[in-house]
């Protein structure tokens, strides 16, 4: 049963017992909850209905440039363009790739088709404006998108193990990492960097485990225990990362892609123990769910604040970041899986290995 039937069942089960005035015996105690959870399940217990097969292929960016671009989108079971001035036009199916939008000052109004070559989406007609298809989806068979290397990754990897850290001043809290699955078993990985799979293709890690400072750990502990409310858990793709990977990755990116990775000038997040790549999964498939882009994915699709996509995705992120937040993470803008701890006090960078850590 997915989780938001299962849901309904048990908030039906909570109401009629609330209700009841005859006191069963040994009836176990439904639980207290704040104003918070309260809200969360007002929110978040029931997921949008998916989307058509159909409609997958045309939703999307339409445009030039980051300026000039039109959003297909779903919404409420609906198609909808949004123009670059942020006028949403609700479409209405009249084949698989001809709709209508209603007649409105905005480009965007009468006849709306969807041109395509060979099954692909290629550009959006309406109102006598074509708008090209913005390429950021994955190729057949893939599920990353990657980085081409600047250099050889083995020559990036000499130099960066034989590098030293930046040196820190002022007065830092002891470092206490813990591998975040010891604390709750539930929480699950996916830790791309120690496989392949990940936007350099080559494996960084020894080790498929995650690691945090004690306190962020515990913070994620809770979060999944809230998740855990709507059916779903928390997958990490990673966690605690040496400062020489920091260092790889900032070595390898090209120029234009390196707001995606940090500078190892000044270290990470990560490198102090106090960041997370995290996702959802659903309780009763193992599944992950559906998120506007992929895992560390250098697109605008990425971005905290992308508008694209359908509504069961833009649903999911919003509740990964509800969960965190009420934790004390703060989600990086452009990438809706990068968490912060945000701990007032300070740890410094580090360049363990996994193997020795606790050692």
């Amino acid at each position: 049963m997915p989780y938001s039937r299962r849901l309904a069942v048990l908030a039906l089960a909570v109401a009629v017992a609330a209700c009841s005035r005859k006191k069963q015996p040994n009836a176990p105690v439904p639980e207290k909850l704040d104003e918070w959870t309260k809200s969360l399940l007002m929110e978040f217990s029931r997921e949008p209905d998916s989307v058509p097969t159909r409609w997958r292929a045309l939703i999307g960016d339409y445009g030039p440039d980051t300026v000039k671009r039109w959003f297909v989108i779903e919404r409420d079971r609906r198609l909808w363009v949004m123009d670059e001035h942020k006028n949403y036009v609700p479409l209405t199916e009249r084949s698989d790739s001809v709709f209508r939008a209603p007649i409105a000052p905005v480009p965007v109004q009468g006849e709306v088709r969807f041109h395509l070559a060979e099954a692909v989406v290629q550009s959006i007609e309406a109102g006598g404006t074509v708008m090209a298809r913005r390429r950021m989806e994955l190729a057949s068979g893939e599920v990353q998108l990657k980085v081409t290397p600047v250099r050889p990754i083995d020559e990036i990897r000499r130099e960066a193990l034989a590098a030293t850290p930046p040196a820190e001043s002022g007065s830092f809290r002891p470092t206490d990492l813990v591998d975040v699955t010891t604390l709750d078993s539930t929480i699950r990985l996916e830790i791309r960097y120690a496989t392949e799979n990940n936007f350099l293709g080559t494996k960084m890690y020894d080790e498929a485990r995650a690691f945090m400072q004690r306190d962020a750990a515990k913070a994620l502990v809770r979060a999944n225990k809230n998740a855990k409310r709507v059916g779903l858990g928390l997958l990490i793709h990673d966690a605690y990362r040496p400062w020489y990977v920091t260092k790889i990755f900032w070595d390898a990116t090209p120029e234009e892609k390196k707001w995606l990775v940090a500078n190892p000038a000044t270290g990470s997040r990560h490198n102090r123990g106090i960041a997370v790549d995290i996702t959802l999964y659903d309780l009763e498939t193992k599944q992950v769910v559906e998120m506007p882009s992929t895992y560390d994915e250098s697109t605008e699709r990425a971005f905290s604040t992308y508008l694209g996509g359908t509504a069961l995705q833009r649903h999911h992120r919003a509740l990964l970041r509800r969960l965190l937040e009420h934790e004390g993470f703060a989600v990086n803008p452009k990438e809706w899986w990068h968490f912060d701890y945000m701990d007032r006090k300070r740890y410094a960078i580090g360049n363990i290995a996994f193997e020795d850590i606790g050692r």
